[in-house]
């Protein structure tokens, strides 16, 4: 029997953790039962010594060319640079994951602007956006040089242009199996094999949110707006911070069987149940109860369900949740809701992000969540001690004195920092293909300034009272 060629996918980490990497983890696997790789993903820190990685990969590839992909990578300099390095050293990289055409094309209008985030072609052989099954043709072709028939590949061509295919569409066969064990860490002595404790289910692609389009206005930030009056025009999709919203949009929600079925490929804890997960769902209340009753159905038992939700649609599905909590209850199983994106208790702030909700209904929201704690204790929760950690943004490009001081009356008037407020505060971080990437580069085109780049992020604050490079 021909023995298989090899393939990694290296994806960001953080030193500590236990989680799971669902699309590198899935990527792994579709590549691994439909090519002639084998296929693993190595989940790297920053902290972890590059030189070791390198020589890792050399003994992991051996005679082989190292075929890398590169996924999941949350805009990290470091990784860039190493996958620059491995291509120069006769590497195949491969950009893949979210945003990988966008950060592969660069900044828009970088040709322009030089001192624009100008992509990562030097990086790597190319990128793959979309489905991950869209290597598989790749991968079974390479000696034929097949990438002008593959679908959502961006490469440069001979005449130094960027050639993007249009990629396919999504196919729920290929959404099915995960295989969980396929991760490992950088040892001392090469690879380690990585135990997750929670996994992720993918039930839905995208956010509903992201497909409403519309108008916003968005303030100038605060060193540099003046009177207070100037503003940008602009049409969004989603929250303007998500860049998420512009990579899927709004793919919508995957059939009940297929979900059962990745529930199904995760490990087992000592008592015979399946590890806690999150549902990767923008709005899983609704369909809860089902998931519930489709995994008890299959004889699948679980331990506990992790839930992201936006405030305003917790408060929409509350009759569903307590049915839901309800027959978790009967089943034994733990529902935490592990994160909301309050992202600021200021309205001015949450208009800015284009949340679409205000304070009020953060509040509301906090409220409900502790009187199901009253009600559900045994099987509901929600605060920090639990494990939970709700989305906080601060700082911000039009934080003030007024703000700040409204904020911190907020959070102590309804004794937030106990239960509800992260550990550290994430501050607002600005993709360049984000929605705030065109509302900076406006700002940049009117006043004249321009903010520096950090690879592919933009840098809104101030150093040395300056935005000029």
């Amino acid at each position: 029997m021909k023995e298989k060629k090899k393939m990694a996918i290296i994806a960001s980490y953080f030193a500590g953790e236990t989680y799971g990497l669902l699309g590198p983890q899935m990527a792994a696997t579709v590549i691994q039962e439909n090519t002639p790789y084998d296929c693993i993903v190595i989940a790297v820190a920053r902290e972890d010594d590059k030189a070791l990685l390198k020589s890792t990969l050399a003994d992991y590839f051996g005679v082989e060319r190292p075929i890398i992909g590169f996924s999941t990578l949350s805009g990290r300099e470091d990784l860039f640079s190493f996958a620059k390095e491995c291509k120069a050293e006769g590497a195949l990289t491969i950009l893949a994951g979210p945003q990988a055409d966008v950060d592969y094309l660069g900044e828009n209008n970088w040709q322009e602007h030089p001192y624009r985030f100008q992509g990562l072609t030097a990086n790597f052989s190319f990128s793959l956006h979309g489905p991950a099954e869209q290597a598989n043709y790749l991968l079974q072709h390479l000696d034929k040089n097949a990438w002008e028939d593959t679908p959502g590949l961006l490469y440069v061509s001979k005449n130094n242009r960027i050639i993007q295919n249009p990629k396919n569409t999504w196919e729920e066969k290929y959404l099915r199996k995960v295989h969980w064990s396929n991760i490992y860490r950088i040892g001392k002595s090469g690879l380690v094999s990585h135990t997750i404790t929670t996994g992720q289910v993918l039930q839905q692609i995208g956010c509903p949110y992201a497909a409403q389009k519309k108008w916003v206005e968005i303030d100038y930030p605060v060193p540099i707006e003046g009177i207070n009056t100037q503003k940008v025009k602009f049409p969004l999709k989603g929250c303007s911070f998500c860049d998420v919203a512009v990579d899927k949009g709004f793919y919508g929600q995957l059939d009940i069987a297929t979900a059962v079925e990745q529930i199904r490929c995760l490990p087992e804890t000592a008592e015979g149940r399946k590890i806690p997960f999150e549902l990767i769902n923008e709005n899983p209340i609704p369909g809860l109860s089902r998931l519930l009753q489709h995994t008890r159905d299959s004889d699948i038992r679980l331990s506990q369900i992790n839930l992201i939700v936006r405030a305003d649609w917790f408060l929409r599905g509350e009759k569903n949740l307590r049915r839901a909590l309800m027959l978790a209850q009967s089943l034994g199983v733990r529902i935490l809701l592990s994160s909301v994106g309050f992202e600021s208790f200021d309205d001015r702030i949450l208009r800015n992000l284009n949340k679409g909700l205000n304070v009020e209904t953060n509040l509301q929201a906090i409220h409900l969540m502790r009187q199901l704690k009253e009600e559900f204790p045994q099987v509901w929760g929600y605060a920090r001690s639990e494990g939970a950690i709700h989305g906080f943004i601060h700082p911000t490009p039009w934080d003030t004195e007024a703000s700040s001081a409204n904020i911190q009356r907020v959070l102590s008037l309804h004794t937030l920092p106990p239960d509800i407020l992260p550990e550290h505060s994430i501050p607002l971080i600005i993709h360049h293909a984000s929605g705030l990437g065109d509302w900076i580069r406006e700002v940049e085109r009117r006043e004249g300034v321009q903010f520096k780049r950090y690879g592919s992020i933009i840098g809104w604050w101030q150093e040395g009272g300056r935005f000029l490079l």
